[in-house]
C-alpha cells in the first residue's frame, strides 16, 4: 500500500496559517527562504487582509505545504506520490524533487500577479453542490455571460469560474433544479478557465529561465489525472494548470487504483481530506492541520510496515 500527499489550492487559505507552522528550525528556515528570495518578510503575507490578494494567497500556501512536508521528512517519511489541487501542484513539485524551492517562490508570486492583474475584480469561482457533471455543463452552455466549469471535485461536487453576474445567473438556476448548495469561494480570480490562457502564457515564459528535473516522487497531475514523469511534461502542466480544468476527483481515483491506501492533506485545513474520504475507503484519508505529529508518525510508520 502506498500514501499520497495532497496539497490544497487556493480557497483553504486561513488567517495566521503561516503563525500556525510549528516553530521548529526546518520550518523557520523555509520561512527565511522565502523572504530572502522575495526580499520581504512572508510570515506578513498571513493576515486577514493581506490574503485578500491572490499573490499572498498563493504563496502562503506553497510555504505551507513545503515547510510541513520537510518536517515531515525530517521525521523519516516520504510519500509514494505527491498531489496538488491547482497551486497546491507547485509544492507537490517541490516536495518530488523536480522544482527547487527557490524557483517556486519567484515562480508562484509571478503566478499571483498575473491573476489578480487580469482579474483584479469581478470574477471568481463558485462551488455548487448536489448536481451531476452534465446538469451543470448544461447549464454553463445556456449562460449568457463569462462561466465555465472550473473543477471537478467530486461527482456531485463542481466548481464554476466566471463572471459574478454570470455565476449567479448559473446558480439561481442550479438551486431551481435541486442543487443542494452553492457557495461563493474565497477566490477573487476566475481560475481554471479560458479567461486565463493569457496569463498562463505569459508564466510559460517565464519557465524558460527555469530548470526541472525528473520527478524522484510520482506526481500526479491533477488536470490530466495522470502520472508525469518527464520534465517537459511537468513544465506545461505547471505553468497552464490556472486555464485548465482541475478534476480532482479523477486525481484520487488514480490514486486508488496504483495501490494508494493513505491520503495525507498537507497545511492548510481538511477540505481535501472529506474529497478522499469518499474515494479511499476502506483506506485512511487524514490532515495534517489539527493532528498530532506522533499520531501522524505513527500511521505514515504504520503504512511503510504494510508495504514490506
Amino acid at each position: 500500500m502506498s500514501t499520497l500527499w495532497a496539497f490544497p489550492g487556493q480557497g483553504a487559505q486561513q488567517p495566521g496559517m503561516l503563525q500556525a507552522l510549528p516553530a521548529v528550525p526546518l520550518v523557520l528556515a523555509c520561512l527565511e527562504q522565502a523572504s530572502a528570495e522575495l526580499d520581504e518578510d512572508v510570515r506578513l503575507l498571513d493576515s486577514a487582509e493581506a490574503l485578500q490578494g491572490t499573490r499572498a494567497v498563493q504563496l502562503c500556501l506553497l510555504i505551507a505545504g513545503v515547510a510541513t512536508a520537510r518536517l515531515l521528512g525530517e521525521r523519516g517519511h516520504r510519500p509514494d506520490y505527491v498531489a496538488g489541487l491547482s497551486i497546491g501542484a507547485y509544492a507537490a513539485a517541490v516536495v518530488a524533487g523536480a522544482l527547487e524551492f527557490a524557483d517556486a517562490v519567484r515562480l508562484v508570486a509571478l503566478r499571483g500577479e498575473l491573476m489578480q492583474r487580469a482579474y483584479p475584480s469581478g470574477y471568481g469561482m463558485t462551488a455548487i453542490l448536489g448536481l451531476d457533471q452534465a446538469s451543470v455543463e448544461r447549464l454553463l452552455g445556456e449562460a449568457d455571460g463569462p462561466v465555465y466549469l472550473g473543477n471537478i471535485n467530486s461527482e456531485t461536487q463542481l466548481v464554476i469560474s466566471g463572471s459574478d453576474a454570470a455565476m449567479a445567473a448559473v446558480v439561481e438556476r442550479a438551486r431551481a433544479l435541486g442543487a443542494g448548495m452553492a457557495k461563493r469561494l474565497a477566490m477573487s480570480v476566475p481560475s481554471h478557465c479560458a479567461l486565463l490562457d493569457g496569463p498562463a502564457r505569459e508564466l510559460a515564459a517565464a519557465f524558460a529561465d527555469i530548470e526541472l528535473l525528473t520527478p524522484q516522487v510520482r506526481y500526479l497531475s491533477s488536470s490530466s489525472a495522470r502520472l508525469i514523469r518527464d520534465p517537459e511534461t511537468l513544465c506545461d502542466d505547471l505553468a497552464y494548470n490556472m486555464s485548465r480544468v482541475v478534476d480532482w476527483q479523477a486525481t484520487l481515483v488514480t490514486a486508488y487504483e496504483r495501490g494508494v491506501r493513505l491520503h495525507l492533506e498537507l497545511p492548510p485545513g481538511g477540505v481535501l481530506t472529506g474529497l478522499a474520504r469518499r474515494v479511499f475507503e476502506p483506506g485512511q484519508a487524514i490532515a495534517f492541520s489539527g493532528a498530532r505529529l506522533d499520531t501522524l508518525d505513527a500511521m505514515l510508520r504504520q503504512e511503510v510496515s504494510r508495504d514490506r
